[in-house]
């Protein structure tokens, strides 16, 4: 028997067919408010959690694993494989962009073309 993320993953993601993301800190409100109601996307956001606001991003990685989740974020560790490999989770997008406009444009990208899925390993622009 697992903990309870891990036994109730499986079964949440089947349950929703919206792409699952967990946005760490570095990803700002604005834009995850965007993922929220423009795409429709299911965002688990850490600075809502107390506990996760300031957790290290292994911790943040170990859990967007556990619940099945993309993690985006714009922290460049994340690019590090061997910290992060991308083939133990269910993805991490690092995204970067001058401004918050354009952050919301690429994100946008992401959501019409099918790269947030399980299968997702590393996207870095």
């Amino acid at each position: 028997m697992g903990t309870l993320s891990t036994e109730l993953a499986p079964h949440a993601q089947r349950l929703s067919p919206r792409p699952r993301i967990y946005a760490d800190a570095n990803v700002p409100a604005n834009l995850v408010a965007y993922m929220r109601s423009r795409l429709d996307w299911d965002v688990l956001f850490v600075i809502e959690d107390e506990e996760l606001r300031r957790a290290p991003d292994l911790k943040h990685y170990r859990l967007a694993q556990q619940l099945q989740r993309t993690l985006i974020t714009m922290d460049r560790d994340y690019l590090d494989d061997r910290r992060f490999p991308p083939e133990e989770s269910g993805g991490v997008l690092v995204i970067q962009a001058p401004d918050e406009r354009q952050l919301v444009g690429l994100i946008s990208e992401v959501g019409i073309a099918p790269l947030v899925t399980p299968y997702l390993s590393r996207i870095d622009r």
